[in-house]
């Protein structure tokens, strides 16, 4: 007889615990999946094996039995280890963890395997290698050919070739009889990849794991991975949990976006996730980037990971020159458009010459906010209070926190005045701006809005390679990792878009941004250009990104950042407290405050910061305030420990359910 101490698939704080169960059933391992009764009802629930014993442990009552063990879906014992792991890192439930090792969809009643279109199939451009790649590869192999667990960071230029030593690395992978996970920031980007792996190394070997796949397709791709008939995975951050076995390679590509923080339970790193199960099977880790966070490279001077250095684009050409336009100088000439003479001319003569341009703006929409000039009524959403952002196309004002859409009212419901306006600019009104300028260019946009359908993006992207489209408009979407040839021109709409987040990092996005978004021009033979347009030229974020300056930036960064004790000179963890009470909600995140001031030395209680309200106050039906702990890394446990004994205790309570409280580290979103 043996003794399991189960994970039961009963996602509440109050069964978030081991339950220890006997089972007949010889064989069975930590991570496997059995069924049996749960709570009075004594329901069969699905559950996962933490712990094999052959004695039930002391205080064991009413023993209940495993009625079946499930043959077909199961975690290992590292995946397992990796959920303990996570529950205490990032305060969520066991289940939470579990259930990101865990396919999505079921077996197809057909029979039949559901395959992941791949939309344009890439040349295999296998190119001979750089001193400076040669000199790379040269640093990870030894690693990988004696199965040692080492982190790299690649910091090369945009276009320096970072992909070309993905693929050598995930080749040595292969040839020592090990898999590989090549992991990418945003899902557009997934189908460019997949066609430069499967060029290589032939479909049959990759497998692809992401949200945008149906969900037969993500199960027939996981049980590819898991049967060992896919050695290469590629995806976004989720597929950090694949299956793969003797994992030798993990690949995070664009190292630093924020893509690859999860911002729903359990709020994941990606990267610390990557590195726990590269430990665990003695990977190597390679992080790339253009411009690392500045975790990453504090991290590289304290020799918890190596730089690789890439200087040169591979092909040659010189980084593209970058002009700063000075928009305020713009509104005093007379200017009021949203594009400067400068970028204007440029964009003309780019088109003139047969070149592709790309215009950059992260924010998506047509106007920011509709306002009354009469009486200064803004449109806010009813449920998350935030101001909602017009979409032109649809007519209608939408709130991008909850999706909510209203039209917007032929005159002002508050002072009945017909002087309603928008304000602000988003890719909407680029592109149609974009399109009033130059009639006889063909004008497409990429953002949340377009990327909607399965495999829009992708369908956009190959019209815009092969030359059909000469004018790209989009977000964040359009700066990361995408690599065209004949684009001569990249505009930057506003480069204090993210300057103005209220966020420690927003001088970090900002920069990343724009070096990122300006990294698509003159990746052919020719010499890019960029044009960023800023009211705060002179801003060292603005100005670095310009020169292309990342140690001066990261410099300057480093100093601000330590001065005020922010990451990475330790953990800035965020406590959400909601209710539908908002005064209990208020009365319950202060008392919590207290208690985190109260537990702390006197030079610790200044890093306890609110409570305040959330940028998104009211959501749904819920209120939401924030605190804020700056936890240095000697007091991680003991934040770690008084936390949880907080969230299991209210789990407990008779105030359950009158108020929660969700923990997020190292946040990429205060709202």
């Amino acid at each position: 007889m043996l003794y399991l101490d189960l994970i039961v698939d009963n996602n509440t704080d109050r069964t978030d615990s081991f339950y220890t169960y006997g089972c007949a059933f010889e064989g069975v391992t930590v991570g496997a999946r059995v069924f049996a009764p749960f709570a009075v009802s004594n329901r069969e629930r699905a559950a996962f094996v933490a712990a094999v014993k052959r004695e039930p442990g002391d205080g064991v009552k009413g023993l209940k039995y495993v009625t079946r063990v499930d043959d077909e879906i199961a975690l290992d014992a590292h995946a397992m280890d990796i959920c303990l792991w996570m529950r205490k890192r990032y305060y969520c439930r066991h289940i939470e963890a579990v259930r990101c090792f865990l396919p999505a969809g079921s077996v197809s009643k057909r029979g039949k395997r559901r395959t992941p279109a791949i939309e344009e199939p890439a040349e295999d451009r296998r190119v001979s290698l750089t001193e400076e790649q040669s000199a790379a590869l040269a640093r990870i192999r030894p690693w990988m050919d004696e199965g040692r667990h080492r982190i790299f960071l690649i910091h090369g230029v945009t276009g320096s070739g970072k992909t070309e030593i993905y693929l050598r690395a995930t080749e040595r992978a292969l040839e020592k009889g090990r898999s590989a996970i090549v992991l990418v920031p945003e899902i557009s980007l997934t189908p460019q990849t997949i066609g430069r792996f499967v060029a290589r190394f032939g479909a049959e070997n990759v497998a692809a794991l992401h949200s945008k796949l149906s969900a037969g397709e993500r199960y027939d791709e996981w049980m590819r991975i898991k049967r060992g008939d896919a050695r290469i995975v590629i995806g976004a951050r989720s597929a950090v949990f694949a299956p793969a076995g003797d994992i030798g390679l993990i690949v995070v590509d664009e190292e630093h976006e924020a893509t690859y923080k999860s911002d729903m339970a359990p709020k994941y790193d990606t990267i610390e996730v990557a590195i726990k199960r590269a430990r665990q099977t003695g990977a190597v880790v390679l992080l790339g980037s253009a411009t690392p966070s500045i975790v990453s490279n504090y991290r590289v001077e304290k020799r918890l990971y190596e730089k690789l250095t890439l200087r040169e684009r591979y092909n040659g050409t010189p980084l593209p020159r970058v002009s700063v336009v000075d928009m305020r100088d713009e509104l005093k000439n007379g200017n009021k458009t949203i594009f400067s003479l400068e970028l204007y001319r440029s964009m003309n003569e780019t088109l003139t010459a047969g070149k592709q341009v790309i215009l950059f703006l992260n924010r998506r929409g047509y106007s920011t906010f509709v306002s009354c000039r009469s009486c200064g009524y803004v449109m806010r959403c009813e449920d998350c209070d935030i101001a909602m952002t017009y979409h032109k196309a649809e007519d209608e004002a939408q709130c991008h926190i909850c999706g909510a859409r209203l039209v917007p009212p032929p005159v002002c419901p508050e002072c009945g005045s017909k002087y309603l306006r928008f304000f602000g600019a988003g890719t909407e009104k680029v592109e149609e701006t974009a399109i009033e300028l130059f009639p006889s260019a063909r004008v497409e946009r990429l953002d949340l809005d377009t990327a909607k359908r399965k495999g829009s993006a992708a369908a956009l992207l190959a019209r815009f390679r092969r030359g059909k489209t000469q004018i790209l408009v989009g977000t964040q979407l359009v700066a990361k990792g995408l690599d065209f040839g004949n684009v001569g021109l990249v505009g930057i709409v506003s480069a204090d878009v993210s300057l103005n987040i209220p966020d420690f990092r927003s001088a970090e996005r900002s920069f990343q941004l724009i070096t990122q978004a300006a990294g698509r021009a003159g990746r052919g033979v020719e010499t890019g250009r960029v044009i960023i347009q800023s009211y705060k030229p002179d801003h060292y974020a603005i100005l670095a990104a310009a020169e292309n300056d990342y140690a001066g930036f990261y410099g300057t960064e480093l100093l601000l950042r330590k001065a005020m004790d922010y990451p990475p000179f330790g953990d800035l963890v965020q406590i959400a407290v909601s209710s539908r009470d908002e005064a209990l909600a208020a009365a319950a995140a202060e008392e919590l405050a207290g208690a985190l001031r109260a537990r702390a030395d006197a030079s610790s209680r200044n890093r306890v910061l609110g409570p305040a309200r959330a940028r998104v106050y009211k959501s749904g039906d819920l209120f939401r305030l924030l605190i804020h702990a700056k936890v240095p890394p000697r007091g991680r446990e003991a934040f770690e420990l008084f936390v949880s004994e907080r969230k299991r205790a209210l789990a407990m309570s008779k105030s359950s359910g009158k108020y929660g409280i969700s923990v997020d580290v190292n946040p990429y979103s205060h709202m």
